[in-house]
């Protein structure tokens, strides 16, 4: 859609990033010269009703946050065109996760991290105090301000709910999705401590913390380092069976690829590979 014009304001540049919901491209914003991120929704009625709800939370978290410095991404306006909804958002650099992938997955060092952690927990207050659940926090969805500077936003609200109005179980990306989720536990705003947690360890390390090859292997990573959850958390997952026999013991600790875990037994500090007891004493914080 390069040189293409939407609502006759913005020009198409180039395609930023594609999925399931549609696209999100660079733009030129004729009616003020800045070049802007446009984000044009699929037509379809799940993604239309989604970003909806995108729109509904970007907009009060705009309207809390009028200094813009509470590190959430900045909707700058929305429209519907040719039956698309479309949002328009501040331009921003690149994500941590292809920051990492530049740095040829070899990690960051504390300094760097803590300062992206206090900008993420920044945004994570805000949403805390206005009851709402990000629901993806990931590295992809954490973007950088600008070329060679630390400061970051997070992005992408599209799978984003009030904590009293939950729309989804099947939620957050795999790697950093949270054990009550997985196990079908009703969640609230910790999922997104866990998915920090997760972060800021693929932060040091360069790997996710927990790289499970599916679901069941998901909850066996987080288990080998976790041990297996007490008794009276179990008995309010409905998707126990899943993952445990009627003795509450795990079903399959090994993967496709023969690697067998254990519960409990790896270190923090050992999957962290760092002796730093505040950074090791946070991540296990967001974990636990």
């Amino acid at each position: 859609v390069t040189n293409d014009h939407v609502a006759y304001r913005y020009e198409t540049l180039e395609t930023l990033g594609r999925g399931s919901f549609g696209q999100v491209v660079r733009a030129r914003d004729h009616k003020t010269g800045n070049i802007v991120a446009l984000k044009i929704i699929r037509n379809r009625k799940r993604f239309h009703h989604q970003a909806a709800v995108e729109v509904k939370i970007l907009d009060a978290l705009r309207r809390k946050d009028p200094a813009n410095d509470n590190n959430v991404v900045h909707m700058i306006d929305f429209f519907t065109f040719r039956n698309h909804l479309c949002i328009v958002f501040e331009l921003l650099g690149i994500n941590l996760y292809d920051l990492t992938k530049r740095n040829n997955f070899q990690g960051f060092n504390l300094q760097l991290i803590r300062k992206f952690a206090i900008s993420i927990l920044k945004c994570l207050k805000l949403l805390r105090r206005e009851g709402i659940i990000h629901c993806d926090l990931k590295p992809e969805n954490i973007l950088l301000r600008s070329k060679g500077h630390s400061a970051i936003k997070v992005v992408d609200f599209g799978s984003s709910c009030y904590e009293n109005q939950k729309v989804y179980t099947y939620i957050q990306s795999r790697f950093y999705r949270s054990p009550e989720v997985i196990l079908g536990i009703p969640y609230g705003l910790p999922i997104d401590m866990f998915s920090l947690g997760c972060v800021v360890a693929e932060l040091h390390t360069g790997y996710p913390l927990f790289p499970g090859e599916n679901e069941v292997e998901q909850l066996n990573c987080i288990m080998e380092v976790n041990g297996v959850p007490p008794k009276h958390i179990l008995d309010q997952a409905t998707r126990r069976r899943v993952f445990f026999d009627s003795k509450g013991n795990p079903r399959s600790l090994t993967n496709s690829k023969g690697k067998r875990r254990v519960p409990g037994s790896r270190q923090l500090e050992a999957a962290l590979k760092s002796d730093d007891k505040n950074f090791l004493d946070f991540v296990a914080r967001c974990i636990e």
